[in-house]
């Protein structure tokens, strides 16, 4: 007989159908337990202080903050909370936030039930877990320069179909200085054209359409 206390297992995610199945998943494992579930960010905020869960799975999408936000508001008030960040994106530059917040783990909603155990028994041991397809991405680009916050905003207007002129309006700021930006970025991502440079920030998570 395990005399060992469960492992307290809390689920943050928008889709109700998506946490029933963690949750069964959850309930299925002698040495685990759901605690709670929640669909938004500020909803897992107030929870994660009422329970105190031994682990989080947190949807990096929520309706209204995002997963990371809502990870490093719990993190500022509870230091130790260990916290799964869950997703279907592969994005670099989204782990690479979410590590950075504190995250404990990066999971894609793809992976088997058993590395989703796996994981939450990892993280509660104290131990870090980021699939091995993830972690390369990572890797892949570990010495990629960033973009900085305008070239993120010139970018979105370049998604947005904007032109040198209208993003230049819309700014406040020349039309030569976007040209320059819009340089840097492409130089930055390795473009070769102003469509795929958008193409290849949202694929990392610089930026989401």
């Amino acid at each position: 007989m395990n005399d060992k206390p469960s492992i307290r297992v809390f689920c943050v995610d928008d889709h109700p159908l998506l946490r029933e199945g963690i949750s069964t998943i959850i309930r299925n494992q002698p040495d685990m337990e759901i605690v709670s579930e929640a669909p938004s960010g500020r909803d897992a905020i107030q929870r994660f202080r009422e329970l105190r869960p031994d682990v989080t799975l947190m949807d990096l999408r929520l309706p209204d903050i995002s997963g990371i936000d809502a990870l490093i508001a719990i993190r500022a008030e509870f230091p130790d909370a260990r916290v799964i960040m869950l997703t279907t994106f592969e994005g670099d530059v989204e782990v690479q936030r979410a590590l950075e917040a504190g995250a404990r783990g990066y999971m894609l909603k793809s992976m088997p039930p058993k590395d989703l155990v796996d994981a939450i028994r990892q993280v509660h041991a104290g131990k870090k877990r980021i699939p091995p397809e993830i972690a390369a991405r990572l890797a892949e680009h570990f010495s990629d320069e960033t973009l900085s916050e305008r070239e993120i905003e010139v970018l979105r207007h370049v998604a947005g179909g904007n032109r040198n002129r209208e993003i230049a309006e819309r700014l406040f700021i020349s039309e030569e200085t976007v040209k320059v930006h819009v340089k840097h970025i492409m130089e930055k991502l390795g473009a070769s054209d102003r469509t795929q440079a958008v193409a290849i920030a949202v694929r990392r998570g610089i930026m989401h359409l």
